[in-house]
């Protein structure tokens, strides 16, 4: 194993976090009865038995205004038969807000935590609530995403208020900018950026290590290269990796207790040097009973197979019905492929060649880190070419399958659990709410210049697709399943807050407004029966799986 010149900067932290290390729960007996959530091989344990479950992200939870607001959501969250509520357990500011909560003040170089009755103690109120409601949580603890650091950079959206997007709370870019910084990598090379993120990793997992409602310490949401500040020429997959696991070991050294795990966006790197690589297995042997066999690691072209092989069905199927289309030139009589396929039959695409400097199989294969995640948004992501001869959402559907599948054996080629920690799907409905992780704007709210445009998913569109999403991933062997987002309806509103009153410049709200939702950035399922449903039957069928 070997790691970058720059690497050495880390030693003397590395060094003092060695020296109370722990060993690493990343195996344990099915027969303990240990309260924490561990891992057994490919599977989690938790009191003795396997754990299995469907979730949901409630990023929001800590800034509800009421702790009866937390309650009543986790209540309504936890009645689905939903376990793992995810959440961010990061809110960082360059200037103390007059109202709301923060969590951490970023400021010209220094940092100060909040642990007051607006600061940590309302992550502390939604961890116990979540205990007692039977709920489990997993605590990100920082955003690639944070286009709000300076709003020079993007355009401003000045119709909602702070903590309503999930790229409000701070993030590697605020760390950047306020110590006078550049780049979006130096977030994790700079050795003066590192040690300030460890002391406020340590004073939030410092508070949990006896509780067991945490899930995992899940060390950044979505980190690679690139964000609203760009990525300096250096930066490569294992300039992420060696991040993860400098900080994966900080938090061994405080917490003996939890599983700790990456929340990387699952893109892979299949022809990247490993700084972990894999363990040559042994003779293949007969499973036990009701175990798996580890797959071998994904490759370029097994990728490229199994989409000509789909494409081919679809083409079948098209005859059959009649619907065929042809994306390709006629020659003399005969159909010639376009330069377009032809190009796609010979790259697997950005997912799989280390674009984004991210190789998840790589970080997942760190001591530390306890199970292997991944992410699905296909309406900031393409997750493969779109087939003429499906319609465009089933094109979405299918792609999304064989991501999860691709994750899946993934994650069975190192050993260990795989989690789907965040999908969702933006429907016509919620299309002007809709904002993208990196940018504070609506692009399709409402403009009588674009009245006639419809973006989205139908509404039953987007719960087929969970629905197969979901089959597929408990087919796969997925151990979690984390639907983004939650919506809650009859939460207390308070001006300058996360929910705030819904009024016109100048208006005091009336009675009937005293009432609000969680935000929606495009992915609240709030009133919708229908999700909620498939959510509620796929924790019952995950359930049994165990």
């Amino acid at each position: 194993m070997h790691f970058l010149p720059w690497v050495s900067l880390f030693l003397s932290i590395l060094w003092t976090s060695a020296v109370v290390a722990v060993p690493s729960p990343t195996s344990t007996d099915k027969r303990a009865s240990s309260p924490y959530v561990s891992t057994s091989g490919p599977g989690f344990v938790v009191n003795g038995s396997e754990l299995k479950y469907i979730g949901t992200n409630a990023y929001w939870l800590p800034t509800l205004n009421t702790n009866e607001d937390i309650w009543n959501t986790l209540g309504n969250i936890s009645a689905l038969g939903i376990k793992v509520v995810r959440l961010w357990a990061f809110n960082d500011v360059d200037t103390i807000p007059t109202n709301g909560t923060w969590f951490q003040l970023i400021k010209d170089g220094t940092t100060s935590v909040n642990t007051g009755a607006n600061g940590l103690q309302k992550l502390d109120t939604v961890i116990q609530m979540a205990e007692q409601q039977g709920l489990y949580v997993i605590l990100s603890l920082t955003n690639n995403w944070d286009p709000f650091f300076n709003l020079t950079l993007a355009p401003v959206n000045n119709t909602v208020t702070r903590n309503y997007l999930s790229n409000n709370y701070g993030g590697m870019d605020l760390y950047v900018s306020q110590f006078g910084l550049q780049t979006h990598d130096q977030f994790y090379t700079s050795p003066t950026i590192l040690s300030s993120f460890l002391n406020y990793t340590t004073q939030v997992v410092s508070r949990y290590v006896n509780s067991p409602s945490v899930f995992s310490y899940e060390l950044a949401n979505d980190a690679r290269c690139n964000s609203t500040l760009p990525a300096s020429p250096t930066c490569t997959t294992e300039t992420i990796t060696t991040w993860h696991a400098t900080v994966a070991a900080h938090i061994r050294s405080i917490d003996p207790n939890h599983l700790i795990s990456a929340g990387v966006g699952g893109y892979l790197c299949t022809d990247c040097p490993k700084l972990y690589p894999l363990t040559p297995a042994p003779p293949a042997a007969s499973p036990a009973p009701g175990k798996k066999r580890r797959s071998q690691p994904v490759t370029k072209d097994q990728i490229l197979r199994e989409r000509s092989e789909r494409r081919r069905r679809n083409r079948e199927a098209a005859k059959r019905s009649g619907t065929l289309v042809e994306d390709g030139v006629q020659i003399r009589g005969r159909w010639v492929s376009t330069a377009t396929k032809r190009q796609e039959s010979s790259s697997a695409g950005a997912l799989y060649d280390g674009s984004y400097g991210v190789d998840s199989q790589d970080i997942s294969n760190i001591p530390d880190i306890g199970f292997s995640s991944f992410q699905l948004f296909p309406d900031q992501q393409s997750y493969g070419p779109d087939d003429p001869n499906v319609a465009p959402w089933q094109s979405v559907e299918q792609n999304g399958n064989q991501w999860i599948t691709t994750q899946a054996q993934s994650a069975s080629a190192v050993g260990k659990p795989a989690v789907l920690t965040g999908f969702g799907l933006v429907t016509q409905s919620n299309a002007a709410s809709f904002v993208p992780f990196n940018s504070t704007i609506a692009p399709f709210a409402a403009d009588p210049a674009n009245a006639s445009t419809s973006y989205g998913a139908t509404s039953q569109e987007q719960a087929d697709t969970y629905s197969s999403w979901l089959s597929t991933g408990i087919a796969a062997g997925l151990n979690g399943i984390v639907q983004y987002q939650w919506g809650q309806t009859n939460l207390t509103t308070e001006p300058g807050t996360t929910v705030s009153p819904p009024t016109t410049t100048g208006e005091t709200p009336t009675p009937q407004q005293s009432t609000g939702e969680s935000p929606n950035d495009g992915y609240s399922i709030a009133g919708s029966n229908t999700v909620q449903q498939v959510l509620g039957s796929s924790s019952q069928a995950i359930a049994a799986d165990t």
